[in-house]
């Protein structure tokens, strides 16, 4: 599989479980949205960046272990 289909795929997950999440629990995905915007910026920031981390490991663990 080449990068832009991989990167294809990886983005059509994101959506698909984005998706899935307002759709199972939309409810949840309001109180959640509030939360943010309660949010330092220093807390957000922290957050996408642990967000970031740990999808760096995902990714070089799926293609070191695929």
């Amino acid at each position: 599989m080449t990068l832009p289909l991989i990167l294809l795929a990886g983005v059509g997950m994101w959506f698909l479980l984005e998706g899935a999440a307002y759709a199972v629990a939309p409810d949840f995905m309001r109180r959640l949205a509030v939360l943010v915007t309660q949010l330092s910026t220093r807390e957000l920031t922290m957050a996408g960046l642990g967000g970031g981390a740990v999808g760096i490991v995902l990714i070089w663990l799926a293609v070191h272990l695929g």
